[in-house]
């Protein structure tokens, strides 16, 4: 994507650039990230990620998980069972 992409979504053509949280899984593991680059839709909140942080987060994901490398921090979060409607 690029800035003057329309957004998918919307086809809205105001985006900003931000850093937003975003949260990687693969196979039920979890990388966290608090500050990844994006580019926000001003009209619907949907996030662009450039391909080269997209590459970077799997790479220290892959690391991680084959512990070639340490994660900055860990961080503890409450867990929520969905009871659904019978």
């Amino acid at each position: 994507m690029s800035k003057t992409d329309p957004c998918p979504f919307c086809g809205n053509v105001e985006f900003v650039e931000r850093n937003v949280e975003y949260l990687y899984s693969r196979n039920d593991h979890y990388l966290f990230v608090p500050d990844m680059p994006a580019f926000v839709c001003l009209n619907c909140g949907e996030r662009y990620y450039k391909g080269d942080a997209l590459i970077k987060v799997e790479q220290r994901f892959k690391a991680i998980y084959q512990r070639e490398e340490q994660p900055d921090r860990y961080l503890q979060m409450p867990v929520m069972e969905f009871e659904h409607d019978s």
